[in-house]
């Protein structure tokens, strides 16, 4: 398997997917397989079915979760990304622990739009032991996120967001502190751009026409009044409000195009810092935004 270079260097998924691995922990997957031109074993990454049971065979052989369901209509997470934005959160709060990766419970983090697959608390935890609290505006998410949590045996918070216009407000309670919160916001500004953006990933699958994606979605989960960077500037505004709570406040930025205003909104809140953290991952490159209200000397973990 060729190293993805790209990804991070702690990434568990650098050397691409390891079928024989999955399959041994996972049977079920190898019903979904088949070979690419060069003999590879790979899965069609157009079929819902075959991409939810990579992710439980992904889930189970390297983060130890053994029951890993969502709703059929829910979003399906790429992993290997999804573990990326942790590793690379790692990295950030290290620069405030004498460089030192921190690890176990004492560290909180605040996940923001937690989703049906609870994905970035599962990774988080495995790999670090942070304590993580979940949050969402969608009951669905929160009922199903709950019984990922049952059936692990897990110890994640999860709360429900009551109020479409707030983000901070609601879930974080008075005597919260977090080190980092994260976000993977709706990136479309309406359901018309969503089932764009649906019809265009498909033409490029060549699978024609369909109102289905591979990795699924709610509108909730894909759109939302703004789109990506409306959210974002509203996170941006309402993190003041928060500013004493929390070390690092971070999201991701699908749209490249959308750092030149979100940094403007950023420099304009008078913020002690931001910054634009780039991350590889396969064949295209994401990122996210990150911004702290504490000055330097005061960001001891």
């Amino acid at each position: 398997m060729a190293i993805k270079p790209m990804l991070h260097p702690r990434n568990q998924h650098r050397e691409g997917y390891d079928f024989e691995r999955l399959i041994a922990r996972s049977p079920e997957l190898e019903a979904f397989t088949t070979r690419n031109p060069r003999g590879r074993m790979t899965i069609d990454f157009s079929d819902v079915d075959a991409v939810r049971m990579l992710n439980q065979a992904l889930l189970l052989t390297h983060y130890d979760i053994e029951f890993w369901e969502i709703p059929a209509t829910y979003l399906c997470p790429p992993i290997p990304g999804r573990v990326d934005y942790i590793h690379y959160l790692a990295d950030l709060l290290a620069e405030s622990n004498g460089r030192k990766i921190p690890h176990g419970p004492d560290i909180k983090a605040l996940d923001i739009g937690t989703g049906a697959s609870l994905v970035y608390p599962l990774i988080g935890q495995h790999e670090y032991g942070w304590d993580f609290t979940g949050v969402d505006i969608d009951p669905v998410s929160i009922k199903s996120a709950r019984q990922i949590c049952k059936r692990n045996g897990l110890n994640i918070r999860l709360r429900r967001q009551n109020n479409p216009e707030d983000i901070f407000k609601g879930v974080i309670e008075p005597d919260d502190i977090f080190h980092v919160t994260l976000c993977n916001p709706p990136f479309h500004a309406s359901l018309e751009q969503a089932n764009k953006g649906t019809r265009r990933k498909w033409r490029n699958l060549d699978k024609g026409h369909s109102k289905k994606l591979n990795f699924g979605g709610q509108n909730a989960e894909l759109w939302c009044p703004g789109g990506e960077i409306g959210f974002i500037a509203r996170m941006i505004e309402q993190s003041l409000d928060f500013a004493d709570q929390c070390l690092w406040f971070t999201s991701l930025v699908s749209k490249k195009d959308n750092l030149r205003p979100l940094s403007r909104l950023l420099r304009n809140a008078k913020v002690a810092e931001f910054k634009v953290v780039e991350m590889g991952q396969g064949q295209k490159t994401s990122r996210f935004v990150a911004w702290t209200y504490y000055p330097e000397p005061q960001r001891s973990l």
